[in-house]
This record gives structure tokens, sequence and C-alpha cells, in this order.
């Protein structure tokens, strides 16, 4: 049986279910899902993303997942562009129709899941980017934003000639990005007590326009080493990193396609592994109520690496030096003897 999605016209996301035929409805497009004779409710999984599969950024890797749940048997819906004010009803409408696992990739989807997850006890809904569980079926995934914050604070401080360093952020407060923000500043910190870190917030994650102007006003300021934690907006971060010749770190294997000789590395995110691994543990009903934050204290998955291209974490213009002082911080993460602690005063905008 074929069943069109149904929604109000003033909502701006939209349904695409892999696999499936699609048509046409005014300037949205609906995805037509057919189930699969021998399908079950049980294994019938949506994975909603705030912008485009193609922003080369945090929806590119989240929609990973899609692919990972499917290898697994989940037949996998996906939405892409979903607006906040349209969380709630698109999860109802999924599980109204079925779906028992429900990701949102960013932690904007905390609150609607809270709020949901009591009124739909048979699903399983994950915060991919959240801090927290709730009840039996609300849970949150993310990787360690502070170790990998902190490896990227420490390999700016040893690039930056100027002494200066900074990033460009959005979403001032949300936890994953207090504690990517906040570990970079206390990483460059540890290596040169000196350094100066200014951190810009910019009012749209997906807005590259607004990401270069404030990207290019730091490097007006002397900094010579540029992050940030923006969805496509991370683009305007590489492009004035590369129109400037300063250094800048990437979210993605393509922004070092951008900017080869300034990128120095990515922050590649597992979402795929992540995802994958929370549709395992929700067909064994053992994923629900809590947080499981990956990093490289953790077995099987990290939740994140750093890559310049295939096959190479660091751009040849890091000095070997500094590589190998990258790689001792990472085994002191992995077994423990590191740890790093933020705050929102750690990630504030403005320079410390």
């Amino acid at each position: 049986m074929i069943n069109p999605c149904r929604f109000s016209k003033r909502q701006s996301w939209r349904y695409t279910i892999s696999g499936c035929l699609s048509v046409a409805l005014s300037v949205l497009t609906i995805g037509l899902w057919i189930l699969p004779t021998g399908a079950s409710a049980q294994d019938k999984a949506a994975v909603l993303l705030p912008g485009s599969i193609n922003d080369q950024s945090w929806n590119a890797q989240g929609y990973q997942g899609v692919a990972s749940l499917k290898a697994l048997g989940w037949e996998v819906a996906y939405s892409e562009n979903v607006q906040p004010a349209d969380m709630a009803q698109a999860l109802q409408d999924y599980a109204r129709r079925g779906y028992t696992l429900l990701i949102g990739h960013t932690g904007r989807f905390q609150s609607p899941m809270q709020l949901l997850g009591p009124k739909f006890p048979k699903v399983t809904f994950i915060i991919g980017g959240g801090d927290k569980g709730f009840g039996k079926n609300v849970a949150s995934v993310d990787y360690n934003n502070a170790q990998f914050g902190y490896l990227m604070g420490v390999l700016a401080a040893r690039m930056s000639k100027t002494g200066k360093i900074a990033s460009v952020n959005a979403l001032e407060g949300l936890p994953n990005v207090v504690a990517q923000v906040g570990g970079y500043r206390k990483g460059a910190k540890s290596v040169r007590p000196d350094i100066q870190t200014k951190v810009i917030y910019i009012q749209n994650i997906e807005d590259a326009a607004g990401a270069k102007e404030a990207a290019l006003s730091l490097i007006a300021w002397g900094a010579d080493f540029l992050s940030g934690k923006l969805n496509a907006g991370q683009l305007g971060i590489v492009e004035a990193a590369k129109e400037k010749n300063v250094y800048v770190n990437g979210r993605s294997l393509e922004h070092t396609g951008i900017a080869p000789d300034n990128l120095v590395t990515n922050i590649i995110e597992k979402w795929g592994e992540m995802y994958g691994t929370a549709g395992t543990q929700s067909k064994a009903g053992t994923v629900g109520g809590k947080f499981e934050r990956y990093g490289l204290d953790t077995k099987d998955c990290t939740g994140a690496e750093l890559s310049y291209k295939e096959g190479q974490e660091f751009n040849s213009v890091v000095p070997p030096e500094v590589v190998a002082e990258l790689q001792e911080l990472k085994k002191k993460f992995a077994t423990g003897a590191l740890k790093v602690s933020v705050t929102p005063e750690d990630a504030r905008g403005g320079v410390l």
C-alpha cells in the first residue's frame, strides 16, 4: 500500500524516503512509502535533519545514519530542513505511522522529544547532539566535543605565529557547542598560556555568508588560525581562510578540497556508527533513557576522528613534532589520564 505523507502548507521541511517513488505537490517534495512484503513496523526508522544533506558538514554526516540503519535491516525514511517550529509535528507524524526509532540530528530536538516520549512509549527517540536521556524511551548520543575541541586548540596554538586564534560558531549555550568551543580554548592555553582566543557567535548555523564575514573580521583582528562548529556555515570559514591565507580546520573531506593549502585537518563525526549502534540497542531495548557519549576513551567507536584526506590525519604543513604531541594527547584521552571539563564561561563570545 502506498501512503502519502500529509502536512500543512506552512511546513518547510520535506520527507524523502529511500527506495521510494516521489511526486511533486506544490513546492514540496513528498516521499511515498512502499512497505516491503514481510517488513515489520518494529523495523521502521526515520532520521530528521535540520538542514540540507548536501551541506558538506553536520547534516551530511548525520545522513550517514540512513545507510548504517539500512545495512542493519531497518526500513529507513529521512526528512531534511526540519525547522525548530516543525520538529514536534514531524516527529508525531512518523510515530503515528508506525516508526519505532526516530532520530533527531541536533540537540534542538531535545525539548520536543522529551515532550513526546511519554505519549509514544513504543517509540525510541534519539537526540543526536543532546546531553541527557529522559524516561524510558528518550536517549541522547554525541561524541566527546571537549576532547576534539581540545586537540584542535593545541594544534591552533602550535600553528599560530600571531598568538591569536579564533572560532566562529552559532547556538551559544548548546551543550555540545560549549564543550567544543571551551575545549578549544583550554587546549590552546595548555600549550601557550599567552595565546588569545576570540569567539564570535552568528545567528544562523547555516549562514555561510555570515560566517565568512565573521571570519574575515577575526582575521583582521589578527587571528591566523580559524575554527568553528557550524553546518553549511562552515564553508564560509574555510573560504575566508583561503582568501586571506590563514590556517583553518573543517568538518568534512570536501572542505579539504576547497582549501587544501590552508586546511590542516577536519573533525569527521562518525554519526553513521553512532546511529547504527543506537539502532541495534533500540531493538534490544537497551538504549532508552540514557546519554551515550563516544570519545577517544570508548571502545569500538570514538565518535569522531581527525582526517585531512583519506588515509592522512594532518596536512603536511603541520610539523612532525606537533603531530607527535597530538598523538600523545590522544593516547592520554584513551587511557583516561587526560580529561577535559568546560563551563559556559570557557565558551563565551569575545576574547579570553
